[in-house]
């Protein structure tokens, strides 16, 4: 069968397969990102205690998901250079550094909404 006579649900299943595969490898190769599953671990409970109504549980929550979403592009981004080649080159080490600035924006968010519900409870 060809992938333009799949429904949506053929084409479902094995995205799925897909992307737990990849939380899998970035999981066992990235220690970034086992430090953000702990990190999820702590804050999830965390949030839903400290948050005033689901809005802000949103807000809490978002700032780990953002983590982890860059974490996994800015992996993808470092696997895919590394195997067009080691050498180094301009566009590749701009490429990482651009992974790395997603990542470090997604912190910088991650910072000011826990810090100032942090603030906001003291």
């Amino acid at each position: 069968m060809s992938s333009k006579n799949q429904t949506h649900l053929g084409r479902f299943i094995p995205s799925i397969k897909h992307s737990l595969l990849g939380l899998k490898a970035a999981y066992q190769h990235e220690i970034a990102f086992r430090q953000e599953v702990f990190l999820l671990i702590v804050l999830l409970p965390t949030s839903f205690y400290i948050a005033d109504g689901f809005v802000e549980f949103g807000l809490l929550i978002s700032g780990v998901f953002a983590i982890l979403i860059a974490e996994l592009l800015n992996s993808g981004i470092e696997a895919a250079i590394d195997r067009i080649g080691l050498e180094r080159h301009e566009l590749s080490g701009r490429a990482k550094d651009l992974g790395s600035a997603a990542v470090f924006v997604a912190i910088i968010y991650f910072i000011l909404v826990w810090g100032y519900k942090i603030y906001t409870v003291l």
